[in-house]
C-alpha cells in the first residue's frame, strides 16, 4: 500500500472530498465545503516527494518535475478512486487529491433535472457543462453517460486528464482515452476522434483555443459533443467561447456555435440542510431564436430566452436556487450568496444571517 493511502482514507472516514498537501502546513481535507486540518504535523519537503513520488509512474514524474504541474489518477483496489494534481508552489511541490465515487451515480441518485435527458438523446451538437472547480461538473457528465450507456446503443469516446469514471458495458462501446497516456494532447485526441467514426465526444476540459475550435468543428459534422468549462451560466458559457479566439476569428466562431450550441448547464454545489450538498442548475436548451441571438452577438439576450421557455425545462439559476430554498433544500442565506440578484433572497433572510459577510 502506498504511504498517501493512508491519508486519502482517513479522509474518507472524515466524510471529506478533497485532500490538499502543502510543505509546511498538515494534510488538510474539504468535508461539507470547509477545510479542515487532519492533525497537527506539518509536511516537511522530503515526505511530500516521497507520497507523490511513489504513485507517480517515471516518465509522468519527469514530466511533472519539467512542467511543475501534472493532473493523473490514483486508486485504492476496494476503497476509492482520485483525480490528482501535483503543483509546485511557493514552499514547493504540493498537491491535491479529490474523491472520484465508486459507483457512477445516475439521473435519480442525483436528482437531475428532466430536461437534461433532452440532450441525451440528440444526435449531434455541442453541450457545455460549466461551473467553478468543484461544482460536480465530471459526475453530472458521468451520469449523462451513464443514462445513454443504459438506454441507446452508440459509440463514445472520451477524453480526459485523467480518466475520471470508468463507465462499465451496457448498451454502448465506450473508449476511454487519457491524455499524457494514450494521446498527447485533447487537439490530437480530438483530430484522430474525426477517423474513429464516434456517436458522441466527452472532451474532459475544453482549455485551449484548439480544442474549443475542434470541439465547434466535431458537433458541425454530426457528433453530439459534450464538454466543460469553468464559466458560471449561460450567456458566460457562450462569451467565453467566442472570446477565447482573436477578434479577427470571431464572426467566424459565432456563426460555428450559433449552428451547434445544443446546451449548456451551469451547476453551482449548494449546503444541503441539514448536511452534505445538493446541485443546482441553469439550463439553457436549443431554441429557434438561440442561433441568430448568438450570430449577431446579443448574448445579453439568452437570459430572455431561458426565462421565456422555462416550461420546455430551461431554468435560470437564481430560479434553480430559488426552487431549492421553497422545498427546504437549502438555506435562504446560501441561495442569497450564490444568487446573480440578491434582491430576490434578500427578504427571506433572517436576522443576522449576513454577519461577517
Amino acid at each position: 500500500m502506498a504511504a498517501i493511502d493512508t491519508l486519502l482514507k482517513s479522509m474518507l472516514e472524515k466524510g471529506g472530498s478533497d485532500l490538499h498537501l502543502t510543505v509546511g502546513l498538515p494534510p488538510k481535507t474539504r468535508a461539507s465545503g470547509t477545510l479542515q486540518a487532519m492533525g497537527d504535523t506539518p509536511l516537511d519537503a522530503a515526505t511530500m516527494e516521497k507520497l507523490l513520488k511513489e504513485i507517480c509512474p517515471p516518465k509522468r514524474w519527469q514530466d511533472y518535475l519539467e512542467r511543475r504541474d501534472l493532473d493523473l489518477a490514483h486508486e485504492i483496489p476496494g476503497v476509492a478512486r482520485f483525480r490528482g494534481n501535483f503543483l509546485y508552489n511557493h514552499w514547493g511541490q504540493a498537491a491535491v487529491f479529490r474523491q472520484i465515487p465508486a459507483k457512477i451515480l445516475s439521473f435519480n441518485d442525483l436528482k437531475l433535472p428532466e430536461a437534461l435527458k433532452k440532450l441525451c438523446h440528440l444526435d449531434q451538437g455541442l453541450v457545455v457543462v460549466t461551473g467553478p472547480t468543484g461544482s460536480g461538473k465530471s459526475t453530472t457528465l458521468a451520469a449523462l453517460i451513464d443514462y445513454i450507456n443504459t438506454n441507446l446503443s452508440r459509440h463514445i469516446i472520451t477524453l480526459e486528464d485523467p480518466i475520471e469514471f470508468v463507465h462499465p458495458v451496457k448498451k454502448c462501446v465506450i473508449v476511454h482515452r487519457e491524455v499524457g497516456e494514450h494521446t498527447s494532447s485533447f487537439a490530437a485526441a480530438l483530430k484522430g476522434a474525426m477517423r474513429h467514426d464516434p456517436d458522441i465526444l466527452l472532451v474532459g476540459e475544453m482549455r485551449e483555443m484548439e480544442t474549443i475550435k475542434l470541439a465547434l468543428g466535431c458537433a458541425s459534422m454530426g457528433m453530439l459533443v459534450f464538454g466543460t468549462l469553468h464559466t458560471n451560466n449561460a450567456p458566460k458559457t457562450v462569451d467565453r467561447i467566442i472570446n477565447t479566439f482573436p477578434a479577427e476569428e470571431q464572426n467566424q466562431v459565432r456563426v460555428m456555435l450559433a449552428s451547434c450550441l445544443a446546451g449548456v448547464v451551469a451547476q453551482l454545489l449548494c449546503k444541503r440542510i441539514p448536511k452534505g450538498r445538493c446541485a443546482v442548475h441553469e439550463i439553457l436548451l436549443s431554441h429557434e431564436a438561440l442561433p441568430n441571438t448568438i450570430r449577431s452577438g446579443a448574448i445579453a439576450n439568452i437570459r430572455a430566452i431561458i426565462e421565456g421557455n422555462m416550461a420546455d425545462g430551461m431554468i435560470t439559476m437564481d430560479a434553480s436556487l430559488m426552487n431549492r430554498v421553497k422545498d427546504g433544500t437549502i438555506e435562504a442565506k446560501e441561495a442569497y450568496m450564490k444568487a446573480a440578484n440578491k434582491g430576490l433572497f434578500a427578504p427571506l433572510l433572517k436576522p443576522g444571517d449576513l454577519d461577517g459577510h
